[in-house]
């Protein structure tokens, strides 16, 4: 018998003596990083015996069915070109990373939102060529799923989990200026103290950050509605029913935050938000042995680890070159994941490699440094091992990614389009042989592993509680239940003005009823 049958032949024999416990589960994914999250939640679910069944069609980049003999993939067509969506991203990194600096802020903007519609315009044709197959819907309600597990930043789950009638679950990072997390999941997010995501501030405001929080917060207000007028009319047209984007993602059981409050700063949460980042980090394993000599051959000085992640695989010659030049001048081994042209002036201290195991590579003993992105699967990873780090972001969540690391003692920030050289080196230096830094980076692994229930645990017991009970509403806030009006209480505060209004109006007359009939009567009293 294969393995993969041996495999399933277990799975099935762990829901047979579980009682029957076992879910089934269908996924509905975003690409890159967020998938290789939901990869790990969902290996962890298969291994405890419930059935998974990922959607996926032929733009996805990393969805890769071959890889993952356990889970089960169906296959969505789609009429979308198969490289549409690798095309949009490679186009919309290069342009924030080389251009939007020299962009003026309404230029900027202005950019971005054409953006966000040519994405909004690809999820919804993918969205399109789902919902409306009715030989795959069917398939999909025949096959009887308990609970749907979606990416927040992917409209189209919160639909298909509507149109099958199961509960879901969201997953996700953060959503540009935190819109749905409010509007849609009711979560408070006071602009006084609380900074929007992508503004790049900390929770420590000024009167001038205050009021750039608050231009932020209407910014990205307008912009989403712009964005969900177009879904709102999708979703009312599938549905046969007016509703809107918001009504529709209001109506998750639970959201799985990928962070925590070693990364965030202090703020309100709702008890169906729950923190659980780093779930991807584990334990170092050993390194290939070619790696692992390179690595042992750097002595006391140890290695810096160097990646900017799975989306940027290669650098103009300008930057690779400045990046090596200051590479080549520390004492360090460094491992850096590049893919593009050897650098002229890439030292003999340096490794290019096409991919690197980067969590077994920051768990390693002589790990010093890791120069980053600040994409929130590097940064967590970084904590998880206590490693300081070399910020250089470049776009989404990774500058407030750096921004939080910074302001919590464990990172550098260097800007990728206008660093030096010395710039570089003077970074390394810094948070190499300044012991302020990895004091603080272990501080904060600490407080990391110093959690009740593993980020993993937590995320898989959630969706199982979800499977369980059929649902989270006794989570779900009353806020879901109130008009805009409703909940800042301006109905209230209106009745209140108008009952002060009506007796300062009651009391007045009063007043000068009996200041006419007292100047009346004195009068009268003369004439006597």
């Amino acid at each position: 018998m294969s393995m993969k049958w041996t495999s399933v032949l277990m799975i099935q024999l762990m829901c047979y003596f579980s009682s029957g416990s076992c879910g089934k589960v269908v996924v509905l994914p975003m690409d890159y990083s967020h998938w290789m999250n939901v990869k790990t939640i969902l290996d962890e679910l298969v291994h405890r015996g419930h059935e998974v069944t990922v959607l996926t069609s032929s733009i996805s980049v990393h969805i890769d069915s071959s890889k993952s003999s356990n889970i089960k993939f169906e296959a969505c067509p789609t009429s979308l070109n198969k490289n549409s969506l690798e095309v949009f991203f490679k186009k919309m990194i290069n342009e924030w990373i080389y251009d939007f600096p020299k962009y003026s802020l309404w230029t900027y903007y202005s950019v971005m939102q054409n953006f966000l519609k040519e994405y909004s315009d690809i999820m919804e044709t993918q969205c399109r060529d789902i919902v409306l197959n009715k030989k795959l819907m069917t398939k999909l309600q025949e096959s009887r799923f308990d609970v749907l597990l979606a990416d927040a930043v992917v409209p189209c789950g919160e639909l298909l989990a509507e149109l099958l009638n199961i509960p879901f679950v969201y997953t996700l990072r953060f959503l540009p200026g935190n819109t749905h997390e409010k509007y849609s999941g009711g979560l408070p997010v006071p602009p006084s103290y609380v900074p929007v995501v992508m503004s790049e501030l900390t929770d420590q405001m000024t009167f001038v950050d205050r009021v750039k929080n608050m231009l932020f917060v209407l910014f990205f207000d307008f912009w989403f509605q712009v964005f969900d007028e177009k879904w709102n009319h999708f979703y009312s047209e599938v549905l046969g029913r007016p509703t809107t984007l918001h009504e529709t993602m209001g109506k998750a059981d639970i959201w799985l935050l990928r962070s925590y409050w070693d990364l965030e700063f202090p703020r309100p949460f709702l008890p169906n938000f729950v923190f659980v980042g780093g779930l991807q980090c584990k334990p170092a394993k050993p390194l290939p042995k070619e790696m692992e000599d390179f690595v042992q051959s750097s002595e006391e000085n140890g290695v810096v680890v160097f990646s900017l992640g799975s989306m940027v695989s290669n650098l103009t010659e300008e930057r690779a070159n400045v990046i090596a030049s200051a590479l080549a001048q520390i004492p360090q081994k460094v491992l850096w994941r590049y893919d593009g042209k050897k650098p002229d002036t890439l030292g003999s201290n340096t490794r290019l490699y096409k991919w690197i195991p980067q969590n077994d590579l920051l768990g390693h003993p002589k790990t010093k440094a890791f120069i980053t992105h600040g994409g929130a699967n590097g940064v967590y990873e970084a904590i998880h091992h206590g490693i300081p780090m070399v910020g250089i972001p470049l776009f989404g969540d990774q500058p407030d990614n750096i921004v939080h690391m910074k302001t919590k003692g464990a990172a550098v920030r260097l800007d990728f389009a206008t660093m030096s050289t010395t710039d570089l080196l003077n970074a390394l230096e810094t948070v190499i042989n300044d012991p302020f830094y990895k004091e603080n980076a272990m501080r904060l692994s600490r407080i990391h592993h110093d959690q009740p229930v593993k980020p993993l645990d937590q995320a898989v017991f959630w969706i199982e509680f979800v499977m369980r009970h059929k649902g989270a509403k006794h989570l779900r806030p009353a806020v879901h239940d109130l008009t805009w009006f409703q909940y800042h209480s301006l109905d209230v505060i209106g009745f209140m003005l108008v009952c002060v209004a009506t007796v300062i109006f009651i009391t007045t007359r009063c007043c000068l009823i009996c200041c006419q009939k007292y100047t009346k009567t004195g009068k009268e009293k003369k004439r006597d």
